[in-house]
């Protein structure tokens, strides 16, 4: 039985804009029931500890969908959420593999903490399977491989478009980009049409573009950690 952990963004300020934001619903509620439908054992987390906060937009009637819809009937997963460990009390070596859903809230947050970061380069030098999807992927931003060069460079990878963020109407209010910053840092960065799945795998490091990738990005993960996918 795999033990996989799932990190939240405890960040809920939309930019200036006065608006909400947090984790993405259905790229937290698909993976997790992947990871449970497959008998893993799975810890939620955040930097703040207890109930992450949900992006608005993620819970309005067009964004639901089976996934997001079994979470909502199910009160065991929502008392897991509303009581995720904080990010200190962890130790990489309790966990087999680590997945970060999206929502614009981590690249506020997560992107710039020094427990995350450690956490994600603690795992992969250990040899232990890593995902991230959507907005996710610029959790990565400060992670340094063992050589100090950024952890991307030279990585195959994907994550949230600048297209999808210029549709979403958000380009200007993020504090970065996460196709840019994923260039940038000297990775090898591919995507498909805006909305479409599309997840990559180098190694340890999964990644996903959007929502749509959250599901199969999942799969891609226990694939990596050997398990039925």
């Amino acid at each position: 039985m795999p033990h996989i952990l799932m990190v939240l963004t405890s960040h809920d300020r939309l930019g200036d804009t006065g608006k909400k934001t947090g984790f993405w619903l259905e790229e937290f509620a698909a993976p997790y029931y992947v990871f449970k439908d497959a008998g893993a054992d799975v810890t939620l987390a955040s930097p703040q500890g207890g109930q992450p906060p949900l992006d608005p937009k993620s819970d309005e009637p067009d964004a639901q969908t089976d996934a997001t819809r079994r979470f909502k009937a199910d009160a065991a997963a929502q008392a897991a959420l509303a009581s995720t460990v904080q990010l200190d009390g962890l130790a990489p070596a309790d966990f087999d593999a680590v997945f970060y859903p999206g929502g614009h809230g981590p690249l506020w947050d997560l992107a710039y903490d020094a427990r995350s970061i450690a956490l994600i380069e603690a795992t992969l030098a250990a040899g232990k399977p890593l995902a991230a999807v959507c907005h996710a992927p610029g959790v990565l931003r400060g992670a340094k491989a063992q050589d100090g060069t950024p952890l991307v460079r030279g990585k195959n990878v994907t994550g949230f478009t600048n297209g999808e963020e210029a549709a979403a109407g958000l380009t200007d209010v993020v504090p970065f980009l996460v196709e840019d910053m994923l260039m940038s840092h000297g990775a090898l960065y591919t995507k498909q049409a805006d909305w479409q799945p599309h997840v990559v795998t180098d190694g340890l490091l999964i990644t996903g573009q959007n929502p749509a990738s959250s599901e199969p990005a999942a799969h891609a993960l226990l694939k990596a950690l050997g398990s039925p996918a």
